[in-house]
């Protein structure tokens, strides 16, 4: 008998002897007067036993059967359960085995097998979280992750993620370096699902901004940033008309963070399982599997219905904006010099001030090049670089004859006859 049964059977007793009213033992014991009755008519029959629950000590009627728990912790022993949680344990008891079993009950089975270590959570000293945006689109973080995705079992993957701030809705991709052409791809991507979002929030790698260089020893703290040239993205986030705001600490950015957190447990084991082993079987997990699920489960809706993307404007061209692009000075035979190439500007579009003046190349992602003079694209073709050292044959066959031309046939013989010393010919 526990101490809340003692209480119980001491107030009904003084209800049983009068000293309280029926009504004083229900607001007592907090049940009605008529369980109050029911409760006397029991004690006279039982005895101090009434206040005890009938069912105490007995298995209940909802208990599994001992084969299912056997079962449940045959499958979790699995080294590819290695680390799996009681929540993401029992999904997985369900989705794959049909096991239907509560995560709590997972819980204390994966406890009673050492497979899972019960503890009190620390409180620990947290940042505050700002308010989400009003509006899908007004905000996307966007970062990457550099994290053993595959455990060892393929080549090392980057996880690029963009996060709506108002929606949680989840846009990745793997890839296999964390490089501007890569992000650059996946931007692309997004932009032609979703539309140009009115911001950006990353951090300040250097894809993102170029770094101010300091002399060794010397600090920048007090001064204002002189003016730097555009990185690519930052270039192409200009012309699309996409505000770049830049986080000055990870919690600054937590939404993408803590996104980045729950796949490093979850989809890093959900690749497990399903014997991830390539870039292409990683990405396909991820669209088929963890995208749907995080949609689904994660997603929430913003306080206002409107989306603030906007859609890609008619003059917008993705391939030109997101290329790689660079200045090139137009040398005299009206040819440019990109990437240890050359290229030879059409007759047809050579115009007046072209010369030594300053053309753009663009690289696009699919490895061509295009060149544009002023706003307007002009034609080129690659032309063949010049050997060092070697001359080429319609020179050389020229300067070759010029010396020919030049060359005396015979020595001279107008002085053969002639005397230094007298002026006249010796006989």
């Amino acid at each position: 008998m526990n101490q809340a049964e003692r209480d119980r059977l001491v107030a009904l007793k003084k209800a049983k002897k009068k000293l309280i009213t029926q009504k004083q033992a229900a607001e007592e014991i907090g049940v009605t007067e008529r369980q109050v009755r029911r409760l006397l008519r029991k004690l006279r029959g039982k005895g101090d036993r009434a206040v005890i629950h009938e069912l105490q000590g007995r298995p209940s009627n909802r208990k599994l059967p001992p084969e299912v728990e056997q079962r449940a912790m045959g499958i979790l022993s699995d080294p590819v359960y290695q680390g799996f949680g009681p929540t993401l344990a029992a999904e997985y008891l369900h989705k794959r085995h049909k096991l239907e079993v509560s995560k709590e009950t997972v819980r204390q089975w994966m406890v009673k097998a050492g497979l899972w270590q019960a503890g009190r959570r620390r409180v620990v000293k947290v940042h505050q979280w700002r308010q989400r945006r009003n509006r899908c689109g007004e905000l996307v973080q966007w970062d990457t992750s550099d994290h053993d995705w595959l455990e060892g079992r393929g080549e090392d993957l980057y996880l690029i993620s963009m996060i709506d701030d108002a929606t949680s809705r989840l846009f990745a991709r793997f890839v296999r370096h964390d490089t501007s052409e890569e992000n650059r791809r996946l931007l692309w991507s997004y932009l032609e699902r979703f539309g140009r979002p009115l911001a950006f929030y990353t951090d300040k790698a250097g894809m993102f901004q170029v770094a101010v260089k300091t002399k060794q020893q010397e600090q920048r703290e007090g001064r204002d940033r002189p003016e730097m040239p555009p990185t690519q993205i930052a270039r192409a986030l200009r012309e699309l008309n996409i505000v770049w705001i830049a986080a000055h600490s990870p919690q600054a950015k937590g939404r993408v963070e803590r996104q980045f957190g729950t796949a490093q447990d979850r989809l890093v084991k959900g690749m497990r399982v399903a014997g991830v082993k390539t870039l292409e079987a990683a990405n396909a997990y991820l669209e088929k599997e963890y995208l749907p699920w995080w949609e689904q489960t994660l997603t929430v809706n913003a306080s206002h219905d409107t989306d603030a993307h906007r859609p890609l404007e008619k003059g917008q061209d993705l391939a030109a904006i997101l290329s790689h692009i660079e200045p090139r000075q137009v040398t005299n035979d009206y040819t440019v010099r990109y990437d240890g190439k050359v290229y030879q500007i059409d007759h047809d579009d050579i115009r007046v001030g072209m010369r030594k003046a300053t053309a753009l190349v663009e690289e696009r992602m699919d490895a061509t090049i295009a060149v544009r003079f002023q706003g307007r694209y002009v034609r080129v073709r690659r032309c063949a670089l010049p050997v060092p050292g070697l001359r080429p044959q319609k020179v050389a066959a020229a300067k070759q004859s010029r010396q020919t031309a030049t060359k005396p046939k015979r020595k001279s013989d107008w002085m053969k006859n002639f005397s230094i010393k007298s002026g006249r010919s010796p006989r």
